[in-house]
């Protein structure tokens, strides 16, 4: 063999040798267990792969600035960057974080829509929310729905109580985007599943049945029985007689209590002096509260009274639900018979000692 032939030999051989050992190198760099910081890690817009390389390497998270950009480039990965803030898992590797910027994995934040809040909580929970985007602030409600390209919809009730991640950034729009788009397939699956013998007349009406069957009610097992309470007052012709829609409809004037004035002053929600259904939704129903104003139980029962436990003694005729006021309300004491002076006075009652009040209100 000459002499250029064993050049050329040892030559290639060195390329080989070179060759694997840089790509066992890329193999060890991709795959290597990293331990970056608990901290956000912040990708500005228009951070090249380049740029987060090297800020990485000063970071003391990638052990060289070069081999990042080189992976990405022989996987044929996209070196563009989705900006946003991220977090790293401990134990991440190079590949990992790689992978992660690219398809902009960001952080993200929980915000919680709570069964019962009405639009204003939801909005002040909103405009306090961190990180996020605040475009609706100082708008009115039917500004933000005709924004959120609803024009002339009421927001009570409409918008579906759960949990929603967002990014950093991210505006309230679009949050409450995802809650009124979540509320509406809910409701339409609801309404297409229902007892076709409920007097409801539209997805709406079962909507507003369902916010009070939230608010007065406790305890899930218990939603579908004073659903079918309320059904079947309905049925009747029964004024509802419910605490909850006296208080939606005293707006800001309700400090925690309601006199028997409150009782008798007019508004459309006071279901002590309307017959039917309240004019709007008084709050926002989950799932359950949804499913059972259209699938009630069967029941004769038309009132019903706390026990004070979270539970609920329910009640066919107005003597039955007599006895049991006296019982779990008065503590066995049945109330003396009114004065009229006494009766001109504002006092206050319990809740449950209203719901005996029947036609007379």
């Amino acid at each position: 063999m000459g002499k250029s032939a064993r050049t050329l030999r040892y030559g290639a051989a060195a390329v080989i040798a070179v060759a694997l050992a840089a790509a066992g190198y890329l193999l060890w760099f991709s795959l290597r267990p990293l331990s970056p910081p608990p901290e956000i890690y912040l990708v500005r817009p228009g951070t090249s792969l380049h740029d987060f390389s090297r800020d990485l390497y000063r970071q003391h998270i990638l052990s060289d600035p070069r081999s990042l950009v080189l992976l990405a480039y022989l996987r044929g990965e996209s070196r563009d960057l989705k900006a946003g803030e991220y977090r790293f898992a401990p134990g991440i590797t190079a590949l990992g974080i790689l992978h992660q910027v690219i398809a902009g994995k960001v952080v993200q934040y929980p915000f919680t829509l709570v069964d019962g809040w009405t639009f204003a909580e939801v909005m002040q929970a909103l405009d306090s929310a961190p990180h996020m985007l605040h475009t609706l602030k100082n708008l009115t409600p039917a500004e933000i729905m005709a924004s959120l390209g609803h024009p002339g919809i009421n927001p009570e009730g409409e918008f579906y109580p759960d949990t929603y991640d967002y990014a950093s950034g991210m505006s309230d729009r679009d949050v409450l985007q995802r809650a009124y788009r979540r509320m509406q397939r809910v409701l339409e699956h609801e309404w297409a599943m229902r007892d076709r013998g409920v007097p409801l007349k539209s997805p709406y009406e079962a909507l507003i049945l369902a916010s009070i069957i939230e608010k007065e009610s406790g305890l899930p097992s218990e939603r579908r029985i004073i659903a079918g309470v309320f059904v079947n007052r309905l049925r009747l012709g029964m004024k509802l007689q419910t605490d909850p829609t006296v208080i939606y409809g005293m707006g800001s004037s309700y400090h925690g209590k309601i006199t028997f004035a409150d009782l008798r002053r007019w508004t459309p929600y006071n279901t002590y002096l309307i017959r039917g259904l309240p004019p709007t939704p008084i709050a926002m129903p989950g799932r359950d509260a949804l499913h059972a104003a259209l699938n009630p139980a069967s029941t004769k029962a038309l009132y019903f009274v706390a026990r004070g436990d979270g539970t609920h003694v329910f009640s066919d005729t107005l003597q039955a639900q007599d006895r049991a006021v006296i019982k779990y309300q008065l503590h066995g004491v049945a109330p003396q018979p009114a004065t009229k002076r006494h009766r001109r006075r504002q006092v206050q009652h319990s809740p449950a000692k209203r719901r005996i009040r029947d036609a007379a209100l």
